[in-house]
């Protein structure tokens, strides 16, 4: 058929210069569609090629047992633990490492002494604080001491602790030791201290990072003890938690696990209301308001231990306050039972007392569906301070606070419900797929955001998510790549840490389950990953193999420019070329042939002449013509017509349907300019109204990331193309995905009436300099102004 049918430009609205197919400057293709082996870790019997854990994949556990008492009026933590740590590795372990998170706060240590700062416009109160505090903060360790008793050499690299044993710990064999220590609690940091309350005397603690906790042995980097500047979060064990937490009498002690001895804390009240929260569809204040309010203004009586289990957790935090509400109800997360809790002091109503408990279960529930089912009895979320969030196994400090008179802003409830839904959810990412936070922030803190946009949605249709959206990170991806660091990069060293680890890496995943992949792809996909890898250490390979694997979708190009890279996806339709088939008849091409030298006679100077130039000779002297001065010569001859019959013949059935059909071919001239490839979406607008859009794989560029040309056929002509209509792909500038070109939108300048000029004290104001001198003259007198 492409030997008998000749296409012809068609002249109009869209015709512009063929352009040539072979690329003009030079282009890199190969290398962005080039497989990630070179990058990747080789595949081993721990960690597959298609991104599950090995046959021989292991990992190290570690349980505890504390005994803790907070000390409400010195601000301080003073507790014991023993540790029995399981070797799961291949390896002898001569020594363990062990993390001292609060050493973050003692004097000289590098997450301070690295920060760098101006104080040009003024120093905060809190930096102020920071520099000129007098407390000697961090561990202090007053014992560490075998199962016997016997002391053990131990050396503090500032974050770190280093445990020399007597004798190896072998492979398969445990070993069991205990650590005494104490140290004075910060002011609440984002993370974990106290909230003072001036006007009634009291504090709500949020105590995390609070004891020495084992060091991860993996197979990839053997001991993960990086230094804690501050900002990278932790990799940790799993494993069992009997805590027992003792407290003033009048403090309300909530914790990440399982409460075991209800009878010995609650009252008989109290304890009629937990079993009615078993059965409501709404929550149940088990302490309310007004008892809140009357425990605020007494004081303890004595003490009381709260005893608690977490078990398969990889952490271990609580709160304690005598200011706290405390509500719960019991949903059903996958055909489970379990408790939805809040903590909170006044201060958070009437926000807290509606909103908090309801979104931690819906949380629990969205997240279940896309990942795995809620293995915990408890989900926990505790009213910590202004703004902010923070995670821990089972429990979460998060912020979102009304005016003091319960007023709040419609910003002020979405983003409480919104962190919300992140902390809780962090006990999916990565309380339960155990990431590696120290070092890769994106797996947790990216896939986490990404599941908070999907619960948002759910939770209410229009939800003004942050993050999420396509369209959220263009603001960022447009900033000079001086300004960015890839999403693959350590997480104490990353600009923009807002951004790079959870926005961008989750407008990626929203990206690839809404453009590249589809949704029934990525979420069967996603899932498998949580699957593999729940209460395990994936690291950023498992998750790009098992999205390839369980999808059978090349992403290798998707993570080499989104994570791996920092180039913004820009496109742009540079032009477009209209063409039609030529069916050959004659009769059509002569009346085309007499419109276009009709047309082409339609000049100024011939429009003109017809009234300046009164008669030709030609018109004057008719012998003067002959078959040129006529239209004749635009006839078909009967040898044009036989041809033409001849032509049709020769046609198959399909061919002469194509000639008739009349189709339009469009030839689209796509520019890659910013660098990151992605899939092509146009629609089309046809001159009836109606439209199409046709979507290509970002595999368009793979022999050209320049420039890309499509052939597209249409029944009906297209009036208008636009690039990206539904902002699928972030691009970074719109103006440019219209064909033909729209008008850019002038700036909007506000009209301002003309007002008098003020003058300051002490300075002239000429004008009336000026009056007052006429004035003293006798010129001026009773003058309006």
């Amino acid at each position: 058929m492409t030997k008998k049918l000749f296409f012809f430009l068609l002249l109009g609205l869209f015709a512009s210069p063929i352009l040539g197919q072979s690329p003009s400057g030079t282009y890199n293709a190969n290398n962005r569609f080039e497989q990630l082996e070179s990058i990747l870790p080789t595949p081993n019997s721990y960690r597959t090629a298609s991104g599950s854990p090995g046959k021989d994949y292991w990992q190290q556990r570690a349980d505890y047992d504390i005994k803790v008492e907070l000390d409400d009026i010195n601000r301080k933590i003073t507790g014991s633990e023993t540790i029995t740590y399981f070797n799961n590795s291949p390896d002898e372990l001569p020594y363990l490492w062990l993390q001292l998170d609060q050493n973050l706060f003692e004097k000289g240590a590098a997450g301070s002494t690295t920060k760098t700062g101006d104080i040009k416009n003024g120093i905060s109160a809190s930096a102020f604080k920071e520099l000129t505090d007098p407390k000697n903060y961090g561990y202090k360790i007053t014992a560490v001491k075998d199962i016997k008793g016997n002391a053990l050499r131990y050396t503090i690299n500032q974050t770190m602790m280093r445990i020399d044993l007597p004798t190896p710990v072998k492979s398969g064999a445990s070993v069991s030791f205990a650590i005494d220590w104490n140290y004075l609690i910060t002011e609440y940091y984002g993370r974990s201290g106290y909230e003072f309350f001036a006007k009634d005397g009291n504090a709500n603690y949020f105590i995390a990072h609070w004891f020495p906790r084992m060091a991860v042995y993996n197979d990839v980097y053997g001991w993960q003890h990086k230094q804690f500047l501050g900002q990278g979060e932790f990799t940790l064990n799993f494993g069992n938690y009997k805590v027992a937490i003792t407290a003033p009498n009048d403090m309300v002690v909530g914790a990440g696990g399982e409460l075991l001895n209800p009878n010995q804390v609650m009252t008989a009240t109290q304890l009629k209301r937990w079993d009615k929260a078993k059965t409501a569809n709404r929550p149940v204040e088990i302490v309310n308001q007004e008892e809140a309010e009357a425990a605020e203004k007494g004081k303890p009586t004595g003490k009381k231990t709260w005893i608690y289990k977490a078990d398969n957790v990889r952490d271990f935090a609580f709160t304690a306050s005598r200011k706290f509400i405390w509500d719960a109800m019991q949903v059903d997360v996958e055909g489970k039972k379990v408790w939805a809790m809040s903590y909170y002091s006044k201060e958070g109503n009437p926000l807290w007392g509606k909103y908090s408990t309801m979104v931690v279960a819906h949380t629990l529930r969205s997240y279940s569906k896309r990942t795995v089912a809620y293995p915990y009895p408890v989900a926990i979320s505790c009213h910590a301070t202004l703004g902010g969030g923070m995670e821990y196994p089972m429990i979460s400090f998060n912020g979102g606070r009304p005016e003091t008179d319960g007023t709040y802003s419609e910003n002020v409830k979405n983003g409480m419900i919104g962190v919300i839904i992140h902390e809780v959810g962090h006990n999916f990412f990565p309380m339960i797929i155990n990431s590696d936070e120290r070092q890769w922030s994106w797996m947790d803190e990216g896939l986490n955001t990404f599941c908070q946009y999907l619960a948002e949605q759910e939770w209410d249709r229009n939800f003004p998510a942050r993050r999420g959206e396509a369209q959220s990170i263009v603001p960022y991806m447009r900033l000079d790549s001086k300004n960015q660091v890839p999403v693959m990069a350590n997480s104490e060293n990353i600009m923009d840490f807002g951004n790079n680890a959870y926005a961008k890496p989750a407008a990626a995943l929203n990206i690839l389950r809404e453009t590249v992949m589809g949704r029934e792809l990525f979420d069967y996909a996603f899932k498998e990953y949580a699957r593999r890898w729940a209460f395990k250490q994936p690291y950023p390979a498992d998750f790009f193999r098992t999205l390839e694997d369980a999808s059978g979708v090349d992403l290798d190009w998707f993570w080499r420019g989104w994570f791996y890279g920092t180039e913004p996806v820009n496109q742009s339709i540079e032009t477009v070329d209209w063409y039609g088939i030529d069916n050959q008849d004659p009769l059509a091409k002569k009346a085309k042939d007499k419109a276009d030298f009709t047309a082409k006679r339609e000049t100024i100077s011939n429009i003109r002449n017809k009234t300046d130039i009164k008669e030709t000779v030609v018109e004057k002297e008719p012998d003067m013509k002959d078959f040129y001065n006529s239209y004749d010569r635009f006839a078909t001859s009967d040898a044009e017509k036989k041809k033409y019959q001849d032509y049709l013949a020769s046609l198959s059935d399909d061919e002469r349907k194509l000639v008739a059909e009349g189709k339009n071919f469009y030839v689209v001239n796509f520019k890659n300019k910013g660098g990151l490839p992605m899939p092509v979406i146009v629609k089309l607008t046809f001159e009836d109204g109606t439209e199409e859009v046709l979507r290509f794989p970002a595999e368009i560029w793979r022999l050209n990331d320049v420039q890309a040309k499509k052939i597209i056929p249409t029944s009906k002509k297209v009036a208008k193309w636009t690039l990206d209509p539904y902002y699928e792909i972030a691009d970074i500038d719109t103006d440019d995905n219209a064909f033909p070109r729209e008008p850019v939108q002038p700036t909007r300048v506000q009209l301002f009436k003309a007002q008098p000029r003020s003058y300051g004290a002490g300075q002239a104001n000429p004008m009336q300099e000026a009056q007052n001198a006429k004035k003293a003259a006798g010129a001026v007198t009773g003058s309006k102004n």
